[in-house]
């Protein structure tokens, strides 16, 4: 956690360094209901939803852009199937009237979807990406996005994992699950940083 301080707070004393994350987009990652299913103690981050939030409350203040990622399963019987009420936003982090939605069928909010080309004709090239789960549709849509040339960020307290098996068979925590996914983005392909650290630079672009 100490070095995503360290490398932020180096981009903020670069001249004009600020004023990226002022003029970022928001992408919210599959913040949807079926996502609050799965039993809590396999989770990390409890605070996650209050985290987006909060976020999503201070970009709307500052008219910064937003854009909403929901997966739509291709699978019949699925949560996220179309139409099922598993795949609707949760309503505290629903979009208003105006703000972008991206309908993905995969992890990463990129195929297929056109939030490329999004991006690119509003003229945004930094992304703080936050949403569910870290090692799955936040790290894919993350890798993208960096590899597509955007300054991409990842709030680390405003994405979750769950618990999982690795491919040794080796019990991992949602803790252990979370942390080696943004330990995999975090000066490759994306920046990792805490809510209150994009908050701030916001605030100090003003």
């Amino acid at each position: 956690m100490l070095c995503y301080r360290i490398a932020f707070w180096n981009f903020l004393m670069v001249k004009g360094g600020a004023s990226v994350m002022r003029k970022a987009a928001l992408i919210i990652v599959d913040m949807q209901v079926g996502m609050r299913w799965p039993e809590a103690a396999r989770r990390n981050n409890h605070q996650a939803e209050e985290v987006i939030a909060g976020l999503l409350a201070h970009w709307r203040g500052h008219g910064a852009p937003v854009v909403h990622v929901r997966h739509m399963s291709r699978t019949p019987g699925s949560p996220f199937w179309p139409g099922q009420p598993g795949a609707q936003f949760q309503p505290a982090l629903a979009p208003l009237a105006g703000e972008h939605v991206v309908e993905k069928n995969v992890p990463d909010a990129f195929i297929n979807t056109g939030l490329e080309r999004c991006l690119h004709v509003r003229g945004i090239e930094a992304l703080l990406i936050v949403g569910v789960s870290t090692n799955n549709s936040v790290e894919s849509t993350a890798r993208t996005a960096g590899n597509l040339g955007f300054k991409a960020y990842v709030a680390e307290d405003g994405c979750y994992a769950y618990a999982q098996i690795d491919h040794d068979g080796v019990h991992r925590s949602a803790q252990e699950v979370h942390a080696m996914a943004l330990s995999n983005l975090h000066g490759e392909y994306a920046t990792v940083i805490e809510s209150a650290q994009a908050i701030a630079s916001m605030n100090t672009a003003e």
